[in-house]
């Protein structure tokens, strides 16, 4: 047993198996049926990478999953197979496990400060060592393949090229070339504290010891000039902002930052980007779906200063702050209903991808979200039908 106090019961009342599995990339298949069990899948076509079906899907703290293999566990099962696809730090698995789960929990991370001697050694072992990197620029001559697969112009690769690099991992046996480095920072005088990283076949990863805690991918289109800056754009990812930035320059001046939070939401990420740019307003153009919303009302709380508690429900989002309670929609805009139940400042815009989108790289690439098409109570039966005959009993 684990030798300090987290309440896995409580966070599995609030974490489920399919947000851990939706938020690793799997998706619903609904020509599987959709009543007491639901199959969620990785990958599509000859691609697939893994199937799991899980049980009991409308009640989280009842949900657990399996495989046709024989495999089988609950959320705490799939997240220790995925550990190293989040980005956190821990004595033991346990740990790791239980910051993932409160993260997705919308609670803070527990820090287990009975171990002193623990967290004092992390702190050390996980400074970014940039010496560990080989960087180099990007030729404009030269501009690798990889941005032309994502839609991304040479003429936006060109323009953002001062805040990324090409970068080698000394330290990687299995890959010995070169990727994409996007730099985080802190502010411009903080030197590199780390780096998102892209590659090719979808590869995408950290460098060690990056701090995505109070850094992130910044890249300033005002020359240097921060107190000129009008408007901050926070995005999930490096491509998602260049992609925003593409589709949307006929629309931008100069006196604009985009920044990438890399996949991992911190509100020091937040604080530190508004202390950078003062007279900047916030825009959220995070993705469009559940983990995107929750973003932009964290973000909405942040600029206006005020503490916020988001619980998912059936209906949505139930939201609890300057004492009142209310649901949320994730499907519409969220700065008007939230105003109409709390006074705002109005300093937060969003602008979020066209709703036939997931996020703004599949809006510039044209790769509409999959319509959700229910089939027949018929094809429901059957399908139901043959999943029973071919699953293993839990």
């Amino acid at each position: 047993m684990p030798d300090y106090q987290v309440n896995f019961k409580e966070l599995k009342s609030r974490v489920g198996v399919d947000d851990i599995a939706y938020a690793l990339g799997y998706r619903l298949d609904r020509k599987a049926g959709v009543g007491k069990y639901i199959e969620l899948v990785l990958g599509d076509g000859r691609d697939r990478r893994d199937t799991i079906i899980v049980s009991n899907h409308r009640d989280k703290a009842s949900q657990i999953f399996f495989r046709r293999d024989g495999s089988k566990g609950d959320v705490v099962t799939l997240i220790r197979e995925n550990l190293n696809s989040f980005v956190v730090s821990g004595k033991n698995d346990w740990q790791k496990v239980a910051k993932v789960m409160a993260r997705f929990a919308n609670i803070p991370e527990p820090e287990f400060r009975e171990d002193r001697e623990y967290i004092n050694a992390t702190r050390v072992s996980h400074i970014f060592d940039k010496t560990r990197y080989e960087v180099k620029p990007i030729d404009p001559a030269r501009i690798p393949r990889i941005f032309s697969q994502r839609g991304i112009s040479d003429e936006t690769v060109r323009t953002l090229s001062p805040f990324m690099s090409l970068i080698r991992d000394t330290k990687n046996e299995n890959f010995d070339g070169y990727n994409i480095g996007f730099p985080y920072t802190e502010s411009p005088e903080s030197g590199i504290k780390g780096y998102e990283i892209r590659g090719m076949g979808g590869y995408k990863s950290k460098a060690a010891g990056t701090n995505s805690s109070t850094a992130a991918w910044v890249a300033d289109l005002s020359g240097g000039q921060a107190d000129n800056v009008r408007c901050i754009f926070f995005c999930e990812s490096a491509f998602d902002a260049m992609a925003f930035h593409q589709m949307n320059r006929a629309r931008l001046d100069n006196d604009i930052a985009l920044v990438s939070l890399g996949g991992t939401f911190s509100d020091g990420q937040i604080q530190k980007a508004m202390e950078r740019f003062p007279d900047a307003r916030a825009f959220d153009c995070f993705d469009n779906d559940v983990a995107g919303r929750i973003y932009g009302l964290r973000l909405m709380a942040l600029v206006e200063n005020f503490p916020i508690k988001i619980t998912k429900t059936e209906a949505g989002l139930k939201v609890e702050a300057k004492g009142k309670s209310f649901e949320v929609d994730p499907d519409f805009p969220i700065t008007a209903q939230v105003d109409k139940n709390i006074s705002l400042r109005h300093r937060m815009g969003q602008w979020t991808p066209p709703k036939a989108f997931k996020d703004w790289n599949d809006c510039l690439m044209n790769k509409p979200i999959e319509p959700m098409i229910s089939p027949s109570k018929y094809e429901r039966d059957s399908n139901l039908v043959e999943q029973r005959k071919s699953s293993l009993k839990l």
